[in-house]
């Protein structure tokens, strides 16, 4: 199983239990449909760091970033759309509180997953970021530019916390050289990561290991 569909996998299996069926079924074509480079980038920076891994004890982080990222997004989607201003239609505002409310498990699934973990704090960071960004977008006259450099953190604070998840799965913390390329993946990206299918460079491997053996060398001087 490729890491893709292992994180994707993962993730549906944390949702697997939430009542009722329509709203269960939701998640899951989230997931479905979902870019899943954040929970990929965990497990392959747990793998870079430490080959001898058993993504089985990674899985479940990866899983963990993975939701919270999609519920995060599926949150500022609805909160741009505006869906109950712009279209009152009845079944339009039944579907955006769906949404709301897919986004919500989406962010608590994760934070279960992550809650006992050395990437707690982390994740909790990410979902603060989140919401001071979204509360200095929507001031009025915040120009587009910089409305949308505040809408792109949460792809840059994702690949952080992807990193951070798959470093402290096998004992370790990131060195700030790995949060910087993290950012710079992100940047890449432009803000919106690809499609199901594809996650990340082949060589990401190879650096985040290279990083990551230089972190180890430098400290062990």
């Amino acid at each position: 199983m490729d890491d893709a569909a292992r994180a994707r996998e993962a993730a549906h299996e944390a949702l697997a239990d939430v009542e009722p069926d329509q709203l269960r079924d939701a998640l899951e074509r989230r997931i479905l449909d979902a870019a899943v480079t954040p929970g990929v980038l965990a497990l392959v920076t747990a793998r870079a760091v430490d080959p001898e891994v058993n993504p089985d004890a990674v899985v479940d982080r990866a899983a963990g970033v993975q939701l919270i990222y999609e519920g995060l997004r599926l949150t500022r989607s609805v909160a741009h759309e505006e869906p109950w201003v712009t279209a009152p239609a009845r079944e339009t505002d039944i579907d955006a509180d769906m949404d709301v409310l897919t986004a919500d498990v989406l962010v608590s699934r994760g934070f279960s997953l992550l809650a006992c973990t050395d990437a707690a704090a982390a994740a909790v960071e990410v979902v603060r970021a989140f919401g001071r960004d979204q509360t200095v977008r929507d001031r009025e006259g915040t120009d587009p530019a910089a409305a949308t450099a505040l809408d792109r953190n949460l792809e840059i604070d994702a690949l952080e916390l992807a990193v951070v998840a798959g470093t402290t799965a096998v004992g370790g913390e990131p060195p700030e050289e790995l949060l910087t390329y993290a950012r710079e993946l992100a940047a890449d990206y432009d803000g919106e990561f690809p499609p199901p299918g594809r996650a990340l460079p082949d060589a990401t491997v190879d650096r985040i290991a290279d990083i990551s053996d230089r972190a180890v060398s430098a400290t062990d001087r």
